[in-house]
């Protein structure tokens, strides 16, 4: 059986790994990963508008992995409108890329699963094989860890190299132009980032239990025993 400290850190290590699973569902299925502010920049250049005007120009738009909403502004007062990437406008979007994301994702959420059952395990018992101890908890951690940095790394690169957001502001505007003044990432963002963070905390963890703390031994008197001892 591990020790008390052992089994408290692996038990606060599957705590984390589980409230990581929760947090990159809930990052997944909520539509504000990104927003910004779009300029309809067919209408200001109809009235030629100037710098005070251009408020009248200036929309908002919101998404996520899988739906967003915009606001479009055109002179002619906010017009709302709501959408969704699949199946038609992720092909207007850098499809590999969008779907690597959501791959990304999935992979961390079941590694995140593997590695709160592995520190479960590690809790309760001392695995016999190494794989199965404090290695392989590690080793599944790194794994959820990684894949959600890639998924995080490769949604800035989607906004920033491949102009995610006009992409998607321009999506079916046959007449208006769209064009980006400012772009946010938001909380659903920083959850997946929250995550990969967790699990870099979980390896600080585990390394921790591996260490051998020297005990405390109490010195106990020694107790002769003599003849006369025995006599009385």
């Amino acid at each position: 059986m591990p020790g008390c400290f052992k089994k408290t850190l692996f038990a606060l290590a599957s705590l984390i790994s589980f409230a990581s699973f929760i947090l990159i569902v809930a990052a997944m299925g909520t539509p504000k990963w990104m927003t910004g502010k779009i300029l309809c920049k067919t209408g200001a250049d109809l009235v030629n508008a100037t710098d005070p005007e251009l408020v009248k120009f200036i929309g908002e738009i919101y998404y996520g992995l899988f739906r967003g909403g915009k606001i479009r502004q055109c002179g002619l007062g906010g017009r709302r409108s709501k959408f969704t990437i699949f199946p038609h406008m992720v092909k207007k979007l850098n499809t590999g890329l969008h779907v690597m994301i959501i791959m990304f994702l999935c992979v961390a959420i079941l590694f995140s699963l593997v590695s709160f059952g592995f520190c479960i395990l590690n809790a309760i018992k001392v695995p016999y094989r190494a794989i199965n101890g404090p290695a392989g908890a590690c080793l599944w951690n790194f794994f959820a860890g990684g894949f959600v940095v890639l998924a995080v790394t490769s949604f800035m690169a989607a906004v920033k190299f491949h102009h995610l957001t006009e992409r998607i502001a321009n999506f079916r505007e046959n007449i208006f132009q769209f064009v980006v003044l400012e772009e946010r990432f938001e909380d659903c963002f920083w959850i997946c980032v929250a995550s990969a963070t967790a699990h870099a905390v979980n390896l600080l963890l585990i390394a921790i239990s591996g260490i051998h703390f020297p005990q405390i031994k109490t010195k106990t008197e020694e107790v002769n025993v003599t003849a006369e001892d025995i006599m009385y």
